[in-house]
């Protein structure tokens, strides 16, 4: 098959090939697949997998890795064992991890691993007790988007925000939308969000409900948070969610935030950081890192998206076939490109 191929440092897009399923497992056609910054996050930070200690990630540079983990595919084989609940041409899609011998085994993240070949190729390998069914008349490019909105999805529940508390989002590419599409879910109001482009703090407002937003250029977010407090007489503190990543920005936010701070980390930190602990001890605040989506996010927010409750589609700016996959990464690890990128494999782009 054609893919976008990761080997020794170097990516192609080339023939590599065709993954086989095991046990239990699907082939699919892969329809739509969206590029996510942690593909680029993979690519670029290799000592973080060659030896995940998990063993759900390997970067091996002696073997082709296909990237990709955010699918919506058309089943055209089965593995043994598998049942009849996926015939030929179902579309499916599914959390994005491989399990070996159901689970028992292990699982590898799809994407990240060469025992798991991602989404950016013609062909894919899932589980088939992890698919679940996409109708025919829902938009694959939509479902695609599942992964990216779940992990708002996660946060902002981790967060069970109480009345007063005011959201604030920092970053509005596809993960801090997300976190906006799952605070107006819940009916969150007021929710602040901060990005240094016009474009995102507008597609936050105009297109996913944001209520406030504010150039970190020309004002702290944290600003903005006191004047809506004192407009709106809410007497709680802020709930930050981190959707950026960026070197210092925790330390900043804690610095910057009030007593009783909670922060939710979602940016995705790759390259390690430093944080004050004695600053942020002194402020009280209290800070999540990582651990979701949950299956229960993940599943949920794909039933949002087949109900027509969540709309991801205002996040992608762009549809492209395999060969342009290149420079759209380049494109993520800039922070240059829309919040949202979506790769058709096999085509199909109108």
């Amino acid at each position: 098959m054609r893919a976008v191929v990761l080997r020794d440092g170097r990516l192609q897009v080339r023939e590599t090939p065709d993954p086989k399923p095991g046990p239990g497992e699907l082939l699919l056609r892969t329809l739509s697949t969206a590029i996510c910054a942690s593909d680029v996050h993979f690519m670029d930070h290799p000592e973080l997998a060659v030896d995940d200690p998990t063993g759900r990630s390997l970067y091996d540079t002696n073997r082709d890795i296909v990237l990709g983990h955010e699918f919506v595919g058309e089943v055209i084989g089965h593995g043994p064992g598998c049942t009849s609940q996926f015939g030929v041409g179902s579309r499916v899609t599914a959390m994005p991890i491989r399990l070996l011998d159901g689970g028992a085994a292990g699982v590898r993240i799809i994407g990240q691993h060469p025992e798991a070949q991602g989404s950016f190729g013609e062909l894919l390998v899932v589980s088939e007790v992890a698919a679940k069914p996409v109708s025919g008349d829902i938009s694959i490019d939509a479902v695609a988007l599942t992964d990216a909105f779940a992990v708002g999805e996660f946060y902002v529940r981790s967060a069970q925000m109480r009345e007063g508390e005011v959201a604030v989002v920092i970053g509005a590419g596809a993960i801090g939308l997300s976190a906006v599409a799952a605070l107006v879910s819940r009916g969150i109001e007021p929710i602040i969000v901060a990005d240094f482009k016009s474009d995102r703090r507008e597609l936050a407002r105009g297109r996913f409900g944001a209520h406030v937003v504010v150039d970190p250029a020309e004002k702290s977010p944290f600003d903005a948070f006191r004047d809506v407090r004192a407009e709106r007489g809410l007497p709680g503190p802020a709930v930050v969610f981190e959707c950026v990543g960026a070197a210092g920005l925790i330390q900043s936010i804690v610095e910057s935030a009030e007593m009783a701070t909670r922060i939710y980390c979602a940016g995705g930190w790759y390259t390690g950081d430093a944080l004050d602990i004695t600053t942020a001890t002194r402020q009280g605040v209290t800070i999540q890192f990582g651990g979701g989506p949950h299956p229960q996010d993940w599943y949920g927010t794909l039933e949002a998206i087949a109900t027509g409750r969540l709309d991801p589609l205002p996040s992608v700016g762009k549809i492209i076939g395999l060969d342009e996959v290149p420079a759209a990464l380049d494109l993520a690890r800039r922070s240059d490109g829309p919040p949202r990128i979506v790769v058709h494999p096999n085509g199909d782009i109108q």
